[in-house]
């Protein structure tokens, strides 16, 4: 039930998405009196779930069809309304123009006055930037809204009795579970989305950390801290403290499976050391990877029924399990609620920072690490929770809609963006391309989308298998 309900809020997700994008390149082209072939959510090869198209000005439609009935081609002007089975983006068909369905019949014929290629290069620009301003200024409107209904999440920090839970990787630079982080780079920040993407999105590096004993330091992060915290797995590398260490999975072939832990256990003792922070535990591990440790644990939750296995730590500093545990200071968290005027300005800030956060970690995805990560449809679904939430389900429509723009704009054949590169040669140097090189660039960059596609989404699978 859980995987039905998130795979509905991700088709729901992107066929918001995917309409108002495609409406983005709809618009302006009927503006500029460009004629509009099909209009399609969802691609349709083979067949359509349903076609629509005025012909004559009498409505036909068609279900579950192969192609579009011979008489709708009587009426070239009305736009053919569809939805395919291919959840995987939608598209508009415009005349004169080389696109996904790669039908260059047209081309060979002299340009008509409706047709794309016979409009100024201005007004091609705009129908093909259509979509991503579509999508960037969806994405604005979200989180408007999001915070004008649902405020924000803030943490106080003098609510904080056992401070914040801190990744043992930070040990090194003087940062301890515990700590307190009173200002980044001279400012309070808001909460632990914060305090995590300050550090490693936003270049912050000077950090006025408050310890157990009340002490105040300041200390200055190194300019690769991003990379060391990524390529360490620190992420998040800040957290409210959790206790009560109960192990909710064991992943597949994991040193936790070989030594016997089991879902249900609860891990109170490493080494002979209690365990009271889940961060303990994690730290224990961190200090003894590629070693053997004893981990005392009870099962069921029966204190009575106790054992203590042999684990040894994989070079991660991990035992490959995942564990449900209870956050303490629940009450230094805090709903913060505002007013419409308020909520543009922040909304509009959180935009902003969800673009260029998105940007900055773009840099992890040419790393080998980053590679490994790279997901497809399955962990755009794990993004949105196994009941559905509306919060969270505009939270991550208007990520995946900036997501959208960005990748849409990237000067890559195929993608929006490619063909504003070849637009703006046009427009500085006053000379078309080739037919032929726009032809092969598109062939290219379907090849190119194709590759990444299906490497993404058997990455997606091989996770699952070994899971």
């Amino acid at each position: 039930m859980e995987i039905l309900i998130k795979a509905a809020q991700l088709i729901t997700s992107l066929a918001i998405l995917v309409t108002l994008h495609e409406f983005g390149h709809f618009i302006p082209a009927k503006l500029f009196k460009t004629r509009v072939e099909k209009f399609y959510l969802f691609f349709n090869p083979y067949f359509s779930f349903f076609r629509w198209k005025k012909v004559k000005g009498v409505a036909k439609k068609s279900w579950l069809s192969k192609s579009s009935p011979t008489s709708w081609s009587e009426d070239p002007d009305s736009t053919e309304w569809g939805i395919g089975w291919l959840p995987l983006g939608g598209y508009v068909k415009i005349a004169g123009m080389i696109d996904e369905s790669m039908d260059t019949e047209q081309l060979k014929q002299e340009p008509q006055p409706w047709e794309f290629r016979s409009k100024k290069a201005w007004q091609r620009l705009i129908i093909m930037i259509g979509g991503v301003t579509v999508n960037l200024i969806l994405g604005f409107i979200i989180y408007i809204g999001v915070v004008f209904t649902w405020g924000q999440v803030t943490l106080d920090q003098n609510k904080l009795e056992s401070g914040l839970s801190v990744h043992p990787y930070l040990a090194k630079y003087g940062i301890y579970s515990g700590d307190k982080i009173l200002k980044i780079n001279g400012k309070q920040p808001l909460n632990l989305d914060d305090i995590n993407k300050e550090i490693l999105l936003r270049d912050a590096r000077k950090i006025r950390v408050q310890h157990q004993d009340g002490k105040i330091q300041n200390i200055d992060l190194p300019a690769t801290i991003d990379e060391e915290l990524f390529q360490a797995g620190a992420l998040p590398a800040f957290s409210l403290r959790s206790n009560k260490t109960v192990v909710a999975e064991v992943t597949k072939d994991s040193p936790a499976k070989a030594g016997g832990i089991k879902a249900k256990d609860q891990i109170f003792e490493v080494n002979g050391q209690n365990i009271q922070y889940y961060d303990e535990f994690q730290a224990i591990l961190f200090a003894n990877k590629n070693k053997k440790v004893d981990i005392k644990v009870a099962r069921n939750g029966q204190a009575k029924d106790t054992t203590t296995l042999a684990i040894k730590v994989k070079d991660n500093g991990t035992i490959g399990i995942l564990a449900n545990s209870e956050f303490v200071d629940k009450s230094a968290l805090s709903e913060k609620k505002y007013g419409f005027a308020q909520s543009i300005s922040i909304g509009m800030s959180y935009g902003y920072h969800t673009l260029s956060d998105y940007v900055s970690q773009f840099k992890f995805v040419f790393t080998k690490k980053g590679a490994t990560q790279i997901g497809g449809f399955a962990s755009i679904g794990n993004m949105f929770p196994p009941l559905w939430d509306w919060h969270t389900f505009w939270l991550t429509t208007a990520l995946l809609s900036i997501i959208l723009a960005f990748m849409n704009i990237l000067p890559i054949p195929a993608l929006d963006g490619g063909h504003v590169v070849f637009l703006l040669y046009e427009m500085i140097t006053g000379k078309e391309a080739p037919q032929k090189v726009l032809e092969v660039a598109q062939y290219i960059g379907i090849f190119l989308l194709l590759s990444l596609m299906i490497y993404a989404n058997g990455a997606d699978l091989v996770r699952w298998l070994i899971k």
